[in-house]
């Protein structure tokens, strides 16, 4: 396991190739050796500075190479789409790999669930469990199987003990029957859509298991409404700005020179958080910090996830910052 201190190095695009329909599978050589824990990931720094996570699928036996999957999003200005137009030997910024997320070898049994691309954490825990011989139970849940990236592989790889729940073949995932079939020495990991991890935590919650055996990771780009460009405004900063659709907030405030506090990036760690003023629109809650309850309330929203939308577009936000 890494001890997390950030470590910046070089990385040289090895290959690209397609993992799932507007999925890519994105090899990168990297500079320095490392060992990568399952759950990893690596922050990429892309053409405009911003930062951008992405969880190791998989890395190269010698540590000289990550494997990172990386969905286009319809509406990125960023991220996704920087990352989907690298081609081989392309150089580009990346992290030593980031341990946020391990998994714990030793529970009495397991389940791995993962909605959509959040199968690029949770392949690698599979990896692992499967060859300690875990009694494991994985999950894999989609809109289709053309949606679902390295599907034939790991079908390939854990045989019946993957489960793959495709949408359209009426075979959606029932979140109680799942959390139902869960006893208190079962250990769950999950990461996928807010909603489908809220629907996780409820019935988790409702059947009071022990919160310690339920690990996720999230990924701030799932919300509950499309993401649309919106007005925010700090009025004790004088700073009024835009947010596009493919923008975050805070990378937004930063760029109109804002002194920011962040750390994750993905709506878990809450040093981010902001007051929330005024708003002429839906507070549309990204995050995995705040309660229900203090979500409802909308006093304050994590930065670096959250948005604003409004039914005729044009949502504005009015902050203050710490």
């Amino acid at each position: 396991m890494t001890d997390n201190k950030i470590t910046w190095q070089r990385g040289r695009i090895t290959s690209v190739a397609a993992a799932a329909d507007a999925i890519a599978e994105i090899v990168i050589a990297t500079e320095r050796a490392d060992r990568v824990a399952p759950g990893a990931h690596v922050d990429v720094r892309i053409d405009d500075g911003d930062i951008r996570s992405y969880s190791v699928v998989s890395a190269g036996a010698d540590g000289r190479s990550v494997t990172l999957g990386v969905r286009l999003s319809p509406t990125s200005r960023g991220g996704s789409r920087f990352m989907h137009s690298l081609r081989p030997g392309d150089e580009i910024e990346l992290t030593a790999p980031i341990q946020n997320f391990p998994l714990r070898v030793g529970a009495a049994r397991y389940v791995l669930l993962a909605g959509g691309i959040g199968i690029t954490a949770m392949a690698a825990m599979a990896a692992v469990l499967r060859r300690v011989g875990a009694d494991y139970r994985f999950v894999y849940v989609g809109r289709r199987r053309s949606d679902m990236a390295f599907l034939s592989e790991l079908v390939a790889t854990h045989g019946d003990r993957l489960e793959v729940r495709a949408d359209d073949e009426g075979h959606g995932l029932d979140v109680a029957s799942l959390v139902g079939d869960v006893d208190t020495h079962t250990e769950m990991y999950m990461c996928g859509p807010i909603r489908l991890m809220d629907a996780v935590r409820r019935a988790w919650l409702d059947r009071e298991l022990p919160l310690p055996n339920l690990r996720y990771e999230t990924f701030g780009n799932s919300g509950w409404f499309e993401a649309e460009d919106f007005v925010v405004t700090i009025p004790r900063l004088d700073v009024t700005t835009s947010v596009g659709a493919g923008d975050s907030l805070l990378g937004a405030l930063e760029r109109a020179g804002v002194d920011m506090m962040f750390d994750c990036r993905k709506g878990e760690c809450g040093l981010c958080q902001v007051d929330v003023l005024e708003t002429d629109g839906t507070i549309d809650h990204r995050d995995v910090f705040f309660s229900e309850t203090q979500k409802a309330q909308s006093e304050k929203l994590c930065s670096c996830v959250s948005r604003v939308v409004h039914p005729r577009g044009g949502g504005r936000l009015v902050l203050d910052v710490p």
